[in-house]
């Protein structure tokens, strides 16, 4: 059984910061991909950044330059630093990993959180 912690949301002022981050718990033996999605109201969830293993990162075009996605490989955790926060912004955020449970299965499965709610408004 593996779960993923979402923590850190809330209500900011635009141009405020946020930070979320995310604890990978339970029956792991490897961590491939993390990384946070977000699904606004009435709309599709939507990939705002990935880090790989090896500390290769990805961002969507809309949060390049403003967010900045970081992990902790010996405590499993990821976590996504939000700057300069704009209405836009506002969604569930969630996050996901790629993990193999056990040493003895070469599968990989994909997990999600729970969400996190991130309201930008003032």
């Amino acid at each position: 059984q593996v779960q993923l912690v979402e923590s850190g949301g809330g209500l900011v002022q635009p141009g405020g910061s946020l930070r979320l981050t995310c604890a990978a718990s339970g029956s792991i033996f490897s961590i491939r991909t993390m990384g946070w999605y977000r699904q606004a109201l009435g709309k599709e969830r939507e990939l705002v950044a990935t880090i790989t293993a090896g500390v290769s990162t990805y961002y969507a075009d809309s949060v390049r330059g403003r967010f900045a996605i970081s992990r902790d490989n010996a405590k499993n955790t990821v976590a996504l630093q939000m700057n300069s926060l704009k209405p836009e912004d506002t969604a569930v955020y969630y996050c996901n990993a790629i993990i193999r449970y056990s040493s003895d299965d070469p599968r990989w499965s994909d997990y999600w959180g729970q969400g996190t709610q991130v309201t930008v408004s003032s």
